[in-house]
């Protein structure tokens, strides 16, 4: 991980704008190795080093962070950095963009922040009839990476019953780990009475995932940080539990969820794996440039 490297690198601390994955061991786990987590760039002192987080930053923060002297890692997901391109691109043709997304979470906020003349938010079914072009006939829609699927689809179809012409972006904006483990949630909500989802209360991917269990049969979903938030009378009467994670949870926090419902008579596991996942991602270029260059 970016903020991992950049401690080994060049030391505590390293400030980090936001957290950088919506995760709550993966932040404390940081903290502990010298990161400071601050919400805006002016919390940083002049000249220190800032990561951005995954969820991207619009151009007025790297704007902010330049006047302060603040060394820079961009630490966006990649698939981020493409839903950002896309915006600049159609912005550029002055297109009309309806960005699909949830208000206030900070990667529909980094997008915006790249046309804010073009981009409006569309935040779910009923914001819908609220939207106003200026020409039905130059409009697109983006999405916020970590969105459900299905409830993407059906806005996307409200979208095009007021306006036909809408245009879909290039390829798909929602990140390949989410839809994976969307599509996987489907198949074992249908075999689950209880699903447990792995993931913090702030992660807009991992809350979906309990969404999308909820809506495809399982009894009961929750989401829990780890194991010891897992209350025994869920489990009261169920024969069968399925587990999942956010796209952003340390395996080790599934490896303990695992071993306690194991601990209550659930030993048996069965894997479910929709789309194998073999993606990897490079370290932020500032990082890597500095790990490249010879030890004086």
């Amino acid at each position: 991980m970016a903020v991992e490297k950049a401690l080994e690198q060049y030391g505590a601390p390293i400030y980090v704008r936001k957290q950088i994955v919506h995760n709550t061991h993966v932040v404390k786990t940081l903290e502990a190795k010298g990161a400071v987590f601050v919400e805006e760039t002016e919390e940083v002192p002049e000249g220190e080093i800032v990561v951005f987080s995954a969820h991207g930053v619009s151009p007025a923060v790297h704007g902010e962070a330049k006047e302060r002297g603040l060394r820079t890692i961009d630490a966006t997901c990649p698939l981020v950095t493409k839903v950002h391109n896309e915006a600049k691109r159609f912005a550029a043709q002055d297109y009309d963009i309806l960005l699909i997304g949830h208000e206030g979470h900070e990667e529909v906020e980094g997008t915006s922040g790249e046309a804010p003349d073009h981009i409006q938010l569309v935040d779910g079914l009923d914001s819908v009839d609220r939207v106003r072009v200026k020409d039905p006939g130059k409009l697109v829609w983006l999405s916020q990476t970590t969105l459900s699927v299905d409830e993407t689809e059906e806005t996307v179809a409200r979208l095009k019953e007021r306006f036909p012409t809408l245009i879909d972006p290039p390829s798909d904006d929602i990140c390949y780990a989410t839809q994976n483990r969307q599509v996987a949630v489907k198949e074992i909500a249908a075999e689950a009475e209880l699903v447990i989802v792995v993931g913090s209360d702030n992660s807009s991917n991992s809350k979906r995932l309990v969404e999308v269990a909820l809506d495809h049969g399982a009894d009961a979903s929750y989401l829990v940080d780890n194991a010891s938030f897992i209350q025994d009378a869920w489990l009261e009467g169920v024969t069968t539990v399925g587990v999942t994670s956010g796209a952003s949870v340390p395996e080790e926090l599934v490896e303990g969820v695992l071993a306690h419902l194991a601990e209550r008579g659930f030993a048996d596991v069965e894997q479910v794996e929709s789309v194998p996942e073999s993606m990897r991602f490079a370290l932020p270029h500032e990082l890597r440039k500095d790990l490249r260059a010879p030890v004086a």
